[in-house]
């Protein structure tokens, strides 16, 4: 006889069986990444907030033949944060592609390189073992060029001169895309959904495949707690191709009963208050869950800089979502605006001070990687982070007295507690006047990301504060009790 169960127990049963992936994984959304529930400017992970902090050397960091070792040392010096790129640009030796090359050296867009996926499912599982948060890029525009040289596009499987899969004619993709820099969106690739500017419908085909590349990618990364999703690299394209994969995979996501939070990033990022894109990602929080805001890290130095990172603050203040910044430029001195490996620590620091959820250092060559100068940011930061938490102070530049421009930057929470930034020495006052109580004054070394001079420090006036050195510092004032 079988007897129905109507009991709380038997509800709570039906629950977690509705909870469980068909590859019986748990789908517990509480516990996955998300933003902070007490602020979500910031993000939560098994319950707990977080500053996302990271610097690798390479994007599509699941290519990598030392992925273990690289990412236990971004572990040990402080970093639970990478970037991945599910790019395959064949820029070294190792990259190999998504799908399965066949006997006469053409690719079938129908099968699939099994080598490529397990890397990705390496990384998803080896990434979750040590609480790291992956913020997986779909498309990246440079994958899809020739542009000066790059033999991107000339190798890809997507290339009909490289598949068995559709010729020129019947996709409108071209065998080579060199003239002109991506930038300028003529490649078809990214016009594959309907409405788009340079929509025709002999792209649906290609679009059948894109289709089936990210519900592959799914199929890994959905059993994953520790997972963000950006739809773009820098994209220049029309909005509606990003909103179309991002409500590809959430409808995907809601089948599993999974969360997932996720973004495009727009090329033009670095001037926001002209940018029409990023207001239409502000002011759509339904869509854009969080905000990718890693160009604004191009073109813009010192004050500036500041500046621009402020106005996000503010413009995200009807709808407050966590500010990532999956990519910081501090190297190669580009035409356009990289900057200088210092810019790249400067950068960092202005970031976390300003109220970002997330700092990452770019890859080598236009960041700082993992070097030395990243890896002593990053322990620097969580020395702060082991006095003050993040997530409870605020930018709050008005309390500083006789400051030059780009001198000092300060987030507090007022009477508790201080974190100053100063980017090459300098002397600022800072106001305690409305706080009469004493303070433990920690100076920690940005440098090197070691422990400095500690003091205490007396409120009720202005607090005259001093760097050690003509070098970045950082000094954390806490109220004791």
């Amino acid at each position: 006889m079988i007897r129905r169960l109507n009991s709380p127990l038997a509800a709570a049963l039906v629950f977690v069986a509705g909870c469980v992936f068909a590859n019986n994984v748990f789908a517990d959304n509480a516990g996955r990444i998300r933003p902070y529930e007490k602020n979500p400017r910031y993000w939560q992970y098994h319950g707990a907030p977080l500053l996302l902090l990271g610097g690798t050397k390479d994007d599509s960091l699941f290519q990598i033949p030392d992925l273990k070792q690289h990412l236990d040392e971004l572990v040990s010096v402080g970093g639970n944060y990478i970037r991945n790129t599910m790019s395959d640009r064949k820029d070294h030796d190792f990259e190999v592609y998504a799908f399965r090359q066949l006997e006469n050296g053409k690719y079938d867009l129908q099968q699939w390189n099994d080598e490529y996926w397990r890397r990705f499912s390496n990384l998803l599982d080896w990434t979750q073992e040590r609480g790291v948060i992956v913020q997986i890029e779909v498309w990246d525009r440079f994958d899809y060029t020739d542009f000066r040289g790059a033999g991107h596009w000339r190798k890809h499987p997507y290339n009909p001169a490289n598949n068995v899969n559709y010729t020129s004619a019947q996709s409108g993709l071209a065998t080579k895309y060199s003239k002109q820099h991506p930038s300028r969106d003529r490649q078809p690739f990214f016009h594959t959904v309907a409405g788009s500017p340079h929509y025709q419908n002999k792209y649906d085909i290609i679009r059948k495949f894109q289709e089936q590349f990210v519900a592959k990618l799914l199929s890994y990364s959905l059993a994953h707690d520790n997972v963000l999703y950006c739809m773009n690299n820098e994209t220049s394209s029309s909005p509606l191709w990003g909103k179309y994969w991002i409500d590809f995979i959430r409808r995907r996501a809601r089948k599993k009963n999974v969360n997932v939070y996720l973004t495009d990033m727009f090329d033009n990022g670095y001037k926001p208050e002209q940018s029409a894109k990023i207001r239409q990602a502000l002011d759509d929080p339904q869509t854009y869950s969080f905000i990718d805001i890693s160009q604004v890290n191009s073109r813009n130095f010192g004050q500036t800089h500041w500046e621009k990172l402020q106005w996000y603050r503010r413009e995200i203040g009807q709808h407050p979502r966590p500010l990532n910044n999956t990519k910081i430029y501090g190297s190669g001195e580009t035409s356009w605006g990289s900057g200088t490996p210092a810019d790249g620590v400067e950068r960092f620091w202005r970031n976390i001070l300003a109220g970002c959820a997330s700092a990452r250092f770019h890859r080598d060559g236009a960041g700082n990687g993992l070097q030395p100068i990243a890896q002593a940011s990053l322990q620097a930061a969580r020395k702060v982070g082991s006095l003050v938490n993040w997530w409870d102070i605020q930018p709050r530049q008005d309390l500083l007295h006789d400051r030059a421009p780009d001198e000092a930057y300060l987030a507090c929470r007022p009477g508790g507690a201080y974190v100053l930034y100063f980017t090459s020495g300098g002397s600022v006052g800072l106001d305690l006047t409305a706080h009469r109580q004493e303070f433990a004054l920690r100076w920690i070394n940005i440098g090197n990301g070691q422990w400095g001079p500690k003091r205490k420090a007396s409120g009720g006036g202005v607090l005259r504060l001093a760097a050690p050195s003509k070098s970045p510092w950082a000094a954390v004032l806490v109220a004791e009790k």
